[in-house]
């Protein structure tokens, strides 16, 4: 296996929780490559089919990790999904899952135009801490960890926190 000189890092929640606002400024303060997955399989077209209950697409997970498993061996990736468990557990050195009061969650998700079943079953998914669960199943313990994102100032807190993280990992590692 190869020696890394950058942690990968699996940012997860909900959607609308702050995924893309945190890896993407994270990405930025530290050097560190980004990847959307929504946006990844949505320009190589990795999908199985499509969702007419949710009226979107349907991940093709053996693709999308076909697509990033090269790029994860190098190490300094930050990737960005709401869901955890299909990734391989060697990829990641930390993974933070993002959390949002369900009244602040429920608003974002409106102002995306999410309604109905869909806008509900992903606020019930915060309620019921489903993608914490999943990578509490999926990663060992002590690499989950959970973050606040309901404002600009926890934004700021998690920025300074998984710089610092990366900071010492490399210091650690290199």
């Amino acid at each position: 296996m190869k020696i890394m000189k950058r942690p990968n890092i699996l940012l997860t929640g909900t959607p609308g929780v702050g995924k893309t606002t945190l890896g993407k400024e994270l990405a930025q303060r530290m050097g560190l490559s980004y990847v959307n997955v929504g946006d990844l399989a949505r320009e190589g077209q990795l999908f199985d089919g499509f969702d007419e209950e949710y009226q979107c697409p349907i991940l093709d997970e053996d693709r999308v990790v076909d697509e990033l498993e090269d790029r994860m061996g190098d190490g300094g990736m930050i990737v960005d999904y709401h869901g955890c468990d299909f990734f391989p557990e060697r990829w990641f050195h930390i993974v933070f899952v993002l959390r949002t009061d369900n009244t602040v969650l429920y608003n974002r998700l409106e102002s995306r135009g999410y309604a109905g079943k869909k806008l509900q079953d992903n606020v019930q998914c915060e309620i019921f801490q489903t993608i914490f669960e999943e990578a509490m199943e999926a990663y060992r313990e002590e690499i989950v960890h959970q973050l606040p994102s309901n404002d600009p100032e926890d934004l700021e807190r998690n920025l300074e926190q998984i710089v610092q993280w990366t900071e010492q990992w490399m210091k650690d590692n290199n």
